[in-house]
């Protein structure tokens, strides 16, 4: 084994351990606290307000918060004069009600209700059916992708990976409660990719070792690609953690969850591209003849008697 690679499956099973705790405890907050659906998903009223001037989104979720409407959700909708905003509830006068809140906490601001919504509780199982769906073909259209792209093995380790990735971080949401929306469905979505991708970096570069150090066994294979992946690995993660901190702390209330959502993804992600789906090409035993069939018997195979 080269001198600088990082010695990463020595601890595969410490990391195993503490892989299997973390999932039982995010399937335990998926079942005992369940997901906070939002308005997307349980239905609600949506109302729209266009503002004479550009409308503070921080400043209408505050003064919603101290009329009593705690839950608003409150987001650009179009020009910076419009706004939306969504409630529980399906009174048909709540549009009036939230507009008489307002002024009543700031008469200065002027403004008109465009149109009152409702979003019924079936669309919301709706979206909250096909979002599952799409979740289930993405994962089967990965495994397909990457038996035929690779091998088998590999398609085992990824699933596996990303199936690690869902459940800690819907055990995450869950725990903490944070909303459920269309946004975060997004984030998990796209949690999905780029955890995917990064495990499919760390494969690629054991593919081509298995070919370049021949005589190297499975477990030095797997510390040294991913050694030689760790920077890139690094460098894209870290990059990535700081787009999403500056979302967090300064995109507003409405993506602040899809922000945390997608945080939470990268870190597990990354941890689960070495940690599972290295770590199950190493319980399946991948080797040379696994990625590169042995040759034909040519006289054996030469079509004569």
């Amino acid at each position: 084994m080269i001198k600088s690679t990082i010695r990463f499956m020595a601890i595969r099973n410490i990391a195993f351990a503490m892989t299997v705790v973390l999932t039982i405890v995010g399937l335990g907050a998926l079942f005992t606290k369940g997901l906070n659906f939002g308005l997307d998903f349980t239905g609600g009223t949506l109302i729209e307000l266009q503002y004479e001037q550009p409308a503070d989104l921080d400043l209408i979720k505050n003064e919603l918060g101290q009329a009593g409407y705690v839950d608003a959700v409150v987001q650009s909708f179009g020009a910076s004069t419009d706004v939306l905003v969504r409630l529980a509830g399906d009174d048909a006068d709540l549009g009036n009600q939230v507009a008489a809140a307002l002024r009543k906490v700031d008469a200065a601001t002027q403004f008109e209700v465009k149109r009152v919504e409702f979003v019924g509780p079936q669309v919301g199982e709706e979206l909250r059916d096909q979002g599952g769906i799409a979740m289930l073909l993405a994962l089967g259209g990965i495994l397909l992708y990457l038996a035929f792209r690779f091998q088998w093995k590999f398609g085992v380790g990824a699933i596996a990976s990303l199936v690690h990735d869902v459940v800690i971080t819907l055990g995450v949401l869950a725990f903490f409660q944070i909303p459920f929306d269309l946004t975060v469905l997004a984030a998990v979505l796209a949690m999905i990719g780029y955890s995917l991708n990064d495990t499919i970096i760390i494969y690629d570069r054991i593919r081509e070792n298995f070919r370049v150090l021949r005589k190297t066994s499975l477990v030095e294979n797997v510390d040294i690609s991913i050694t030689q992946t760790l920077l890139r690995t690094i460098a894209t993660s870290l990059s990535t953690a700081l787009a999403l901190l500056a979302l967090l702390f300064f995109g507003g209330d409405v993506l602040a969850a899809f922000a945390l959502t997608l945080l939470v993804g990268v870190v597990v992600g990354t941890y689960s591209s070495v940690y599972i789906g290295a770590t199950v090409l190493v319980w399946l035993k991948l080797s040379v003849e696994d990625l590169i069939p042995p040759a034909v018997d040519a006289e054996a195979d030469d079509g004569r008697p």
